[in-house]
Parts: C-alpha cells; structure tokens; sequence
C-alpha cells in the first residue's frame, strides 16, 4: 500500500487557501559560467532519485476516510517542473524579487507532484563580478518530512566544482492504487490503529470519550503556554486582511558582523539577528506614523531547530524537532545594546521554563482526528495564530563552504517563507558560506514598502555594529 501522509502533513493541505498558499521557497544565485536550462534539467534528471517523493502526487481516499496517499505520477514531466525565465535588462534585484512574488504569488498545482524549479537568467553583473542565473525553488511542506529531510535544491547543490557521480535511474512508476484499494487500506488502517479512530457508527461515544481523553493530554501542553501567549500586543501595519498577491525584498549581510556583536555584548547569534530585526521594525514603524513608546513589542513566532541530547553530534532523521518560541521583541527600546540584552534574556527566559509549542505536540493532536475534523481544526489554529504572534521569523543554519551547482558556484541564498493568514509579512533567514541573507515575503496590498523594511534591516545592524567599533 502507498504511503499515508501524516497528519502534520496533511495539515498543511487543509491550512492552504488562496489567499494562503503553504508553499516554502528559495533564491538562490550562482555564477554563470557554462550553465543553461538543458544543463539543469539533465542535473534534475540525474539526482532526482535521491527524493522520490518528488515523483510522486497526492492521492485522496474516496469519502475521506483516511489522510491522503502518495502515489507515483505515472505521467511524470520534469520539463513541468523545472522551468526557464528571464528577466529583462537590465536585470536588476528589483526585477527579480518582482518574478520572485509572481511566482510565489500562485498555489502549486495538487494534480502533480507539489513542487516547481526556475532558472532565472539575465541578472544583472555586479561590479567586478561575472555573469550570474538564480534558482528559484518551491516546494510545499508536505513533501519535505522533518528538519533533517532532503529538498530538491540540496541534490542539485556539491560541495566540490566537480559534480559527484550518480548511479542509473531505473525508476518506473508503481501502478495507482484502485479507489476500491484505497478505501481497503484506510479500513485496515483503522483495524490496525482502533484507539485513533473516531468510528461513530462501530463504537459510537465510548470512542469518542477516549479520543477525547488522548487529545486534552497533548492540548494541556498547549494550555500551559497559552495563559502567558493570550494577550499578544498587536500593531496595525502588521495585521492584514492577506490578499493573493505578494512583494519580496532580500538583504544581504556578513554572519562575522553578528558574530562580532555576540562577542562584544554577550548573547548568541541568533540574539544579535532578532535584536536586528527588533530595530528595524522599530524604524519601520517609525516610518509609517505608528505610536511607539518603550512599552511596544512585536510578538515573533520563533521556530528552532531541537534534538534529543543523545543524538548531538549524529547523523540521522530525528523527524520533526522543532519547537516554537513566542518572543517579544522590543521594538519599543531605543537603545540598540539594551535592545540585544532584551533579546537575549527572553530566549534564554524561553529555554530554561520551556515555555514553546512543540511541532509533534500539535502532530499529536491533529493526527486523533478524522481529516474532515482535521480541517476544521487546522482552520481554527490558523484563527488562533492570528492572535498569538505578529510575524513569523525563521532562521536556518547553512554550511559556511562554497556550494556548487554543475560546477557553478552558490553565491547568495534568500528564503522564502509562506505568510500565515492575517500577517502582513513572513521574515526568513539562511546563513551560508561566511554571509546571512534574509527573504521578506510580504502581502501585496498590506506592504507596499517592504523595500523599506529591507533597508531598515540594514541600518538596524550598521546601528549595533557602531556599538562595537
């Protein structure tokens, strides 16, 4: 039998709207030399073994009796998926982040395997620099399963000039499941799994009382948080009625100037990033009008990477360790030292009382449920985000060496985080090869200047840095 998507992932799907497409993203610029379109699709062709899930497209069971299958794509096109575009000159950042919020603007297609890839050529040369293509990557979270899973971009990427060899592709398609197999395998499913099953009609309110008793255990993790999450401050500019359009922006900064900010005040880096990112929202705000005084904070939804202590060190798929810390942010501060102190003692406040929302806490809770149950109650976490935190904030260690595609060289590589409904703008960040790059994905309508919130960014450092000099 096909393998069932889980209920995390599943969760993704029943969240997606129009308005809010789940799909995460990356821009990636390269260097230019002896590289095209054909010379992607070949690398495509060559690695795309190592993810298989990116072959294959989501199932339905008839009647939604069970979550979702994965099945091959018998009519697999990668010519669909890895697709050519150029911009026109003279090929500026601008006009990229511009096909960048075109192109993320768009849900993928759930008919074929959700993923798409662009080669982006025609950027415009830096001074002193070469020629230069962007890979422009979008994938939804029900492909990728876990912190540690591979994304299509990762097995285009080498950490030599020289590509690595790969073994033939002997792949055929497995034949797609029968509606009447489906509707089997989700039956013994059940039979398998009684205890999270909701079968109204075999076992009626003595099911339900026990799926009710295995659901508040996992809700009362979420309840021990929420008396301290319930009353978040919120500022205008940052709740919208999210549109289907969106703006992008990128900015591009050196990790050693962070790092130089944690020695000199204390703290980690990802402090200094947030004490960053506190500043500019502060001068953003600032911008348009907004009453700030010192008691104003943002409120960020924080996601960090955790595993188990005795996997320290290891290499493996430890799953989804992800735990979501609700940080304030002292946008209200003026002084940029005392801002980063701010910082600081609230995420170490945060990791000695474990006051964060584990992702397998909310895995746990959705995958009791039925997935017509489940839809609603991923409608209503979506709901609930709205008055929990202000923005999203993600920050993903990369490796600090050159990557090269088919003997291309990574320059840059901006995120692209989906926008959760109700938030005028998602900040990602991806530190990489001695530098940290920001993506800013922001409503069309609500943010018409995230190109100043970029530039705020920039200043926001400059202003810690000139605390150090």
């Amino acid at each position: 039998m096909p393998d069932r998507l889980k209920p995390l992932d599943v969760s993704f799907l029943y969240l997606e709207e129009l308005a809010t497409p789940m799909h995460v993203g990356s821009v990636a610029v390269f260097e230019a030399p002896r590289f095209d379109y054909e010379r992607l699709v070949r690398l495509i062709k060559e690695r795309i073994a190592f993810v298989p899930r990116f072959r294959q497209r989501i199932r339905w069971v008839p009647g939604h009796l069970a979550n979702p299958v994965w099945v091959d794509d018998e009519h697999f096109d990668i010519t669909y998926h890895v697709r050519r575009s150029a911009l026109p000159r003279p090929g500026t950042a601008e006009q990229l982040h511009e096909l960048v919020a075109r192109i993320h603007s768009r849900r993928l297609d759930r008919d074929r395997p959700l993923w798409e890839m662009y080669l982006v050529e025609g950027l415009e040369r830096e001074p002193k620099g070469g020629e230069r293509f962007a890979i422009l990557t979008k994938t939804h979270p029900a492909m990728v399963d876990g912190v540690s899973a591979v994304d299509i971009l990762t097995v285009v990427l080498d950490p030599t000039p020289e590509p690595r060899e790969t073994p033939p592709d002997t792949w055929r398609p497995a034949p797609e499941p029968s509606a009447l197999e489906l509707v089997a395998g989700a039956i013994a499913d059940s039979l398998r799994r009684p205890t999270e099953v909701v079968n109204t009609i075999r076992t009626g309110l003595a099911d339900l009382r026990s799926l009710t008793g295995r659901a508040a255990g996992a809700a009362g993790e979420l309840l021990r948080v929420a008396g301290w999450a319930a009353r978040p401050r919120r500022h205008g500019p940052l709740a919208a009625d999210t549109g289907e359009q969106r703006r992008y922006a990128t900015v591009r900064t050196d990790l050693a100037d962070y790092r130089r900010i944690r020695h000199a005040h204390g703290g980690t880096v990802n402090d200094a990033i947030l004490a960053t990112i506190a500043g500019a929202l502060r001068a953003w705000l600032m911008t348009r009008g907004e009453p700030v005084t010192r008691q104003t904070v943002v409120r960020a939804m924080v996601p960090v990477s955790v595993r188990p202590p005795s996997t320290a060190g290891a290499v493996g798929p430890w799953g989804n360790g992800v735990s979501s810390y609700l940080v304030d942010l002292p946008v209200g501060e003026p002084d940029p030292v005392v801002r980063l102190h701010q910082v600081s003692y609230r995420m170490k406040w945060h990791m000695e009382t474990g006051r964060a929302v584990p992702a397998d806490t909310l895995a746990r809770l959705s995958g009791f449920a039925p997935p017509t149950l489940h839809m609603l109650g991923a409608r209503v976490a979506t709901s609930l985000s709205r008055r929990l935190f202000n923005l999203v904030v993600t920050n993903v260690p990369g490796p600090q060496t050159p990557l090269y595609a088919a003997g291309a060289r990574m320059l840059e590589a901006y995120p692209v985080v989906p926008l959760v409904a109700g938030q005028a703008v998602s900040i990602g960040l991806t530190s990489y090869d001695g530098g940290v790059y920001y993506g800013l994905n922001a409503d069309r309508d609500a943010m018409p200047d995230v190109g100043v919130l970029a530039q705020c960014l920039s200043e926001s450092l400059a202003e810690l840095l000139e605390t150090v000099r």
